[in-house]
């Protein structure tokens, strides 16, 4: 319980739980959206936020993103990237895949059963990392569909993936952009932009409810973890003894027993210790 208290402490603009918890904040996440996009933002509504603002502790994972439609229609999904992670079987960046995979998720629920493909409405995919994906120093990366034989020539489908880089050096992005990414990487207060911001955050660690919400969300967070060893030990265990039904009937029948009976002695398949016999 201290643990968890002391870890809700510590929380910063990095963690996806304040994160969701400011950018659920409309005077933020708006002002956030103006000052990248450098348009002006009549109204902002939150969509997936809403849903999701009260965890649901029954379901198997809790969604994070904000997701919030403007006046004019366009949605926007942001997400925090705090690790740069891999998948260890394949060992490529999980980052690309991650935002095709995002766009087709928001795109799924933008359109309803029947509804012509032209009512999509425009979409902007936001990661917010504090690692340089490219490595190019840029402060953001924007990228649209275009034709590789005329790189003049766009796609007009109207989806944008947007990857900041908060330890970026380059680039055109406004003073609060960047006193937001100075704050996001170093908790540092330079303008007023920032200063509600972390004003914010203080006001969320006093309040008791919040404190609640992420010490229920970890502690479910844990049981998952938990619940996914003890089945990743119990699939160990069942392949172990496998593999060793398998070594034992090689054993029998090198000693020339029936496939029959190493079948019943290891309570494999016959057809699988025929298929051993057979190598």
């Amino acid at each position: 319980m201290q643990d968890l208290l002391t870890k809700f402490e510590n929380l910063t603009i990095q963690s996806d739980f304040i994160f969701k918890k400011v950018m659920s904040r409309k005077r933020i996440c708006k002002h956030l959206l103006e000052e990248l996009l450098q348009i002006e933002i009549a109204d902002i509504n939150y969509l997936e936020a809403e849903k999701t603002l009260e965890p649901e502790y029954t379901s198997r994972g809790i969604r994070l993103d904000i997701i919030v439609a403007d006046d004019k229609n366009t949605h926007y999904n942001l997400e925090m990237q705090v690790k740069n992670n891999k998948n260890p079987d394949t060992d490529t960046y999980v980052l690309p895949k991650r935002s095709r995979y995002y766009q087709a998720l928001l795109d799924i629920d933008l359109l309803q059963k029947g509804q012509p493909y032209d009512l999509l409405p425009p979409t902007f995919i936001i990661f917010i990392c504090v690692f340089d994906f490219f490595e190019q120093g840029n402060y953001v990366y924007t990228f649209k569909k275009r034709c590789l034989e005329n790189l003049e020539l766009e796609l007009p489908d109207e989806a944008t993936t947007m990857i900041l880089n908060t330890k970026g050096t380059h680039g055109d992005i406004s003073k609060d952009i960047k006193s937001f990414y100075d704050y996001v990487n170093n908790h540092i207060v330079t303008t007023d932009f920032t200063k509600q911001i972390d004003d914010e955050i203080s006001y969320l660690k006093l309040d008791t409810k919040v404190r609640r919400e992420f010490m229920l969300m970890e502690a479910r967070l844990l049981d998952e973890r938990r619940e996914g060893i003890a089945e990743g030990e119990a699939i160990g265990i069942a392949k172990g003894e496998i593999n060793a039904n398998i070594a034992t009937a090689k054993r029998l029948l090198s000693m020339g027993l029936t496939v029959q009976d190493i079948a019943k002695a290891t309570s494999l398949p016959i057809e699988q210790v025929e298929a051993l016999k057979a190598d």
